[in-house]
């Protein structure tokens, strides 16, 4: 009897392989929520990534009043500080990863999180700053930010964020 191994090799089974090059990587959009967030953030684009946009919200004051017009052009930019626009954005990406502090307002989440979902957008949140913040603090943001991401990491350090990225191939 063959053992599991020298089977997958024989003639018969090698015509279920695929023999294309794997996909394209990911187009990975990393957005800083918040002026803290921001530097690990920025910190994190110096490194080598395969198709990883690194940009901001953290300009992000708040939402507009009734009487007010919104243009989701203005308050996203990328650590140049260029203007960039949250759809285009969102629509040349196959996931979006939102970089946030705990303590800091995650109002931009609520935002770029109901655009991933209109365009079918995969989201991830790593959360940052919850050694140094309370229980309390930790569960609110964590409440705030769930209901925009597929998934949400609460990261020990800002070291395990290019390890996260690398996870996710950004």
């Amino acid at each position: 009897m063959l053992s599991e191994s020298a089977r997958m090799t024989t003639a018969a089974e090698a015509r279920f392989r695929i023999n294309e090059p794997n996909s394209l990587p990911r187009s990975v959009k990393v957005i800083a929520m918040d002026p803290l967030s921001e530097r690990a953030v920025a910190e994190l684009s110096k490194g080598k990534w395969n198709r990883a946009s690194f940009l901001t919200a953290s300009r992000f004051t708040s939402a507009p009043r009734e009487s007010e017009r919104f243009s989701m052009k203005g308050w996203l930019s990328d650590l140049a500080g260029r203007t960039r626009d949250l759809m285009e954005e969102i629509q040349s990406a196959d996931l979006v990863v939102m970089v946030a502090t705990v303590g800091q307002d995650p109002q931009a989440a609520a935002i770029i999180g109901e655009t991933c979902a209109l365009k079918r957008v995969m989201t991830t949140v790593l959360v940052l700053g919850s050694q140094t913040k309370s229980d309390a603090a930790l569960t609110k943001a964590l409440g705030q930010l769930r209901p925009h991401a597929a998934m949400l990491v609460i990261a020990s350090a800002e070291e395990y964020l290019e390890d996260m990225l690398r996870a996710l191939r950004a």
